[in-house]
């Protein structure tokens, strides 16, 4: 029976994603400025801390995929890590984000301890999260539903921090930068608690495995490695966020030192991630129609046209970068939803074609490509700034340096989103294929609990 969620579930199921957004988005925006404006490390430092860091704990998702595979309890395999999860994440989020009156070499210590916490802590809060769209329901398009609410809650997290964090940061801090931060990430984080908390209570997990299914971390790996969808997924979700955190690490840089106004970062912030959620909302509707492999690959090539306009907008012209920025931010909306719904999509085809389900592994091996695809964006967005002889903790950056930063956010960022578009165009999951999958395995599920009950 393939099973219809309610709008509670849908929505209390969002507010986990809303929960580690506050911490993810803060990361996305803020953290490369946040360590070279604020906390004092070097451009080359944070995107060498970022690069390593991101790396060696990406590692950890399919570990942690294989754990909650293998977890048994009577909330689930997924729900309880949320809960055993809340309040560490929410410690550790404050921790990243404070400045301690340390020497430089404490300061670097200090950034890679709470950093690699903090990339733990949401590995083992987030695999756990993202695996269960995939066993709330077998209905491909609920799927892309419950996806389109947890992507607006965690775009409306988006549109806090982008809009928010630096008022707040000024109006805690008093010209204390270091403790505006911290106070700010003080109450961001005290509301993720509550909500992953929410998010615990109100989801129920549906879909399990067949019983019969063996436990085996080798045949996982090798049914992932057959898996062509999965391999498409794995590859266009590391361009992806490569090119969300180049994209995203360099629009504070350029309002600051190229065009000279930092105030119009939130304003730009505010419509783009409204523009956002907005195509969020679209994305269900036009996915049915269309499929979700076209729509995400129309997606990500106007995404990376868009970021591109900038290198021909002048900094001067706030009402077109603006404007620009809402065109793209819509446009990229609109892939939001479909990247979480296609990895439930993937462990369903993995599971037609073998008899195994791995929901787990396969949701993190591609969260995996995202952790991946943010250290490799993280590191080269400041490897990028200090190429172009950008001068951490400077008043004024160089003419070089202010090119430099245009042409990581215009340039670099659209290329990382072509690539993605391009990835998609292998992937072999049409919509006919998908409800296919989708009732056979259905039929399938009914002759197990039809065993079960024998």
């Amino acid at each position: 029976m393939i099973q219809k969620l309610s709008i509670g579930e849908k929505t209390g199921y969002a507010l986990g994603d809303m929960a580690a957004n506050f911490v993810f988005q803060a990361m996305l925006a803020l953290q490369l400025d946040f360590y070279t404006h604020t906390f004092g490390l070097s451009a080359a430092q944070a995107g060498t801390l970022f690069l390593v860091v991101g790396l060696a704990v990406a590692c950890l998702n399919p570990v942690m995929g294989f754990i909650a595979d293998r977890t048994s309890t009577k909330w689930g395999k997924f729900r309880p890590w949320l809960l055993w999860t809340a309040v560490p994440f929410g410690i550790i989020g404050v921790l990243t984000f404070t400045t301690p009156n340390i020497s430089p070499t404490g300061k670097l210590i200090y950034a890679w301890t709470t950093y690699i916490l903090l990339r733990v802590i949401y590995t083992i809060n987030n695999v756990p999260y993202a695996s269960l769209t995939a066993v709330m329901t077998s209905d491909p398009d609920e799927r892309t539903s419950i996806s389109s609410y947890r992507q607006i809650a965690a775009n409306s997290a988006g549109f806090i921090v982008a809009s928010l964090a630096i008022p707040m940061v000024r109006f805690f801090g008093h010209g204390n930068d270091a403790r505006g931060y911290q106070l700010t990430m003080g109450m961001l984080s005290v509301v993720s608690v509550i909500f992953f908390i929410i998010a615990f209570a109100t989801t129920k997990e549906r879909i399990q495995p067949d019983p019969q299914q063996k436990t085996s971390l080798g045949q996982d790996l090798s049914d992932l490695l057959s898996n062509r969808p999965w391999i498409v997924l794995f590859l266009a979700t590391l361009f992806y966020f490569m090119a969300i955190l180049i994209r995203g690490n360099v629009m504070l840089p350029y309002f600051r030192f190229v065009a000279g106004n930092v105030n119009i970062f939130a304003w730009f912030n505010g419509f783009g991630l409204a523009a956002l959620l907005l195509g969020v909302a679209c994305s269900t509707a036009v996915s049915v129609r269309v499929g979700k492999r076209t729509l995400f690959v129309a997606s990500m090539a106007l995404s990376g046209i868009f970021s591109m306009l900038l290198f021909v907008l002048p900094p001067s012209g706030t009402v077109a970068i603006i404007g620009v920025e809402v065109l793209r931010q819509f446009s990229y909306g609109l892939s939001g939803p479909i990247l979480w719904a296609m990895m439930g999509d993937v462990a369903d085809y993995g599971e037609w074609k073998t008899g195994r389900r791995a929901s787990g592994t396969v949701t993190a091996a591609v969260v995996f490509a995202l952790w991946a695809g943010l250290a490799l964006g993280g590191a080269v967005a400041g490897w990028l700034f200090s190429f172009y002889g950008f001068v951490s903790e400077a008043s004024a950056q160089s003419a070089h340096a202010q090119a430099g930063i245009v042409l990581t956010g215009s340039l670099w960022a659209g290329l990382a989103f072509f690539a993605v578009a391009f990835c998609l165009l292998f992937y072999p999951i049409s919509r006919e294929t998908n409800q296919k999958i989708a009732n056979e395995l259905a039929e399938r599920r009914k002759a197990f609990a039809s065993q079960a009950n024998a």
